[in-house]
């Protein structure tokens, strides 16, 4: 996580964005039902660096803690002026890291580094002044959780990016959260390319690959209608939190 245009802010404003940080980011893995106490954290002023287990609970970090991040920052903008917004670039990955004596070693770090640092994650802020947040996966963590069916969100909240910083050249996903709806795609190096999964990197021809599954589609000659009606339209209300996760909902109308 990195917080857009820190250096450009007065010292009370920067020391506001190193306390705000954390805890927005504390309160938003306590709704996602993660606990950050048990990740190894490297706080860098306006950043931070976590590293947490392999615990099959990934799926959750891509899609409830960046929903709940999103809402967290949504509330905590909504008591500030627009110039003390505070906006974040987000990345997530997934590798090998080394506990250091001066942080974390390891190429995934590295890799980390570079995609926070990159074009299309400050070229998405720009474009879209009402976000609070863009995210951009690697691409291994977006065919793992969202292509490989795991989370709510689908390859289509997606652009593929081009990702190029210093030495390291590497295809990320890029969304913007709030919006409901990838990223714009920029033009000229990072372009991005709405809901196309990129060749692998280990040399794996795209053509010998599956190419992940468009989000609400269907291959057995079933169409299906969009249209809304509101005379057929039934509404149970729930009080109280629901843990759904693994439960399945079917929305349609009597009508058909």
């Amino acid at each position: 996580m990195d917080a857009q245009a820190y250096g450009s802010n007065n010292d009370r404003r920067q020391s506001e964005i190193q306390h705000d940080l954390p805890r927005l980011l504390d309160r938003a893995a306590r709704r996602a039902g993660l606990d950050r106490s048990q990740w190894q954290i490297q706080p860098k002023g306006d950043e931070q660096l976590a590293v947490r287990p392999v615990d099959g609970k990934e799926p959750r970090l891509v899609d409830d803690y960046v929903r709940h991040l999103v809402a967290e920052l949504r509330d905590h903008n909504a008591q500030r002026v627009p110039e003390a917004r505070m906006r974040l670039r987000a990345v997530i990955h997934q590798g090998l890291v080394e506990l250091a004596d001066n942080g974390f070693a390891g190429r995934a770090v590295v890799a980390t580094a570079r995609l926070l640092n990159s074009r299309p994650l400050y070229d998405a802020l720009a474009a879209h002044p009402e976000a609070d947040l863009a995210l951009l996966l690697s691409d291994d963590v977006f065919r793992s959780t969202v292509a490989g069916g795991h989370t709510t969100l689908s390859t289509g909240d997606f652009s593929r990016v081009a990702v190029q910083v210093k030495e390291f050249d590497a295809t990320a996903w890029l969304c913007v959260p709030a919006l409901g709806a990838p990223a714009a795609a920029s033009h000229g190096p990072g372009a991005a390319e709405r809901g196309k999964p990129a060749a692998p990197a280990t040399g794996e021809p795209a053509a010998d690959r599956t190419e992940p599954a468009a989000a609400g589609g269907a291959d057995n000659g079933t169409r299906f209608s969009n249209d809304y009606r509101a005379d057929n339209v039934n509404v149970t209300n729930i009080a109280g939190p629901v843990d759904a996760r693994g439960a399945v909902f079917g929305f349609g109308s009597a009508g058909g």
